[in-house]
C-alpha cells in the first residue's frame, strides 16, 4: 500500500524530518512537528507536521504510544482519533488532542502517538426489534470481579 505524505513547516519553518516518522510493529510513530511547554490542566493541539492520502476505504486510528504518558504526564483528549480519508486538503494536518496532568515539554521530534490504518467500516442499516433474542449477561459490568 503507497501513501502519499505531505510535511507541513512548523512556526520555525522547518519541515518534519521523514526520518522521524518510525514504522516499528503494526503501528507507526508520528512525533511533534514543535516544541510545546504545557501547564497542568491545559489542552494544546499537538501538530504532527504531516497530511496524507489515504487509499479509499480505509481511516487512519490515531492513539498515544504507551510510553506517552509516563514521559510526559498528558493523555490524548479524544481517547483514539479517527482520521478518515477525506481529511487530505493541502491544509489538513493531523494533530494531536492532549490535557497535561502536570507541567511538562515536549520537544519537537519527540515520538508522542502512533497510527494505524483500517479498513473503514462499511455502510450499516438498523432495523428496530423488541427482543435480541441471545442469553441475558445481566448488563454492563456484570462478568465477573477477576
Amino acid at each position: 500500500m503507497k501513501i502519499k505524505i505531505k510535511y507541513f513547516e512548523n512556526a520555525l519553518g522547518q519541515k518534519q524530518d521523514p526520518v522521524v516518522i518510525r514504522a516499528n510493529g503494526d503501528w507507526v510513530d508520528l512525533c511533534a512537528n514543535e516544541t510545546y511547554n504545557i501547564r497542568k490542566g491545559e489542552m494544546k493541539l499537538i501538530r504532527l507536521g504531516v497530511g496524507m492520502i489515504l487509499p479509499d476505504g480505509y481511516e487512519a486510528h490515531l492513539a498515544p504510544r504507551s510510553s506517552t504518558f509516563k514521559k510526559w504526564h498528558i493523555l490524548q483528549a479524544n481517547s483514539v482519533g479517527v482520521i478518515d480519508n477525506s481529511y487530505s486538503g493541502d491544509n489538513d494536518e493531523w494533530m494531536m488532542p492532549v490535557v497535561a496532568m502536570e507541567d511538562t515539554t515536549v520537544e519537537r521530534g519527540d515520538r508522542i502517538c502512533q497510527f494505524r490504518i483500517m479498513e473503514r467500516q462499511p455502510q450499516v442499516e438498523f432495523e428496530e426489534v423488541e427482543h435480541l433474542n441471545a442469553e441475558d449477561r445481566g448488563g454492563f459490568g456484570s462478568s465477573g470481579t477477576k
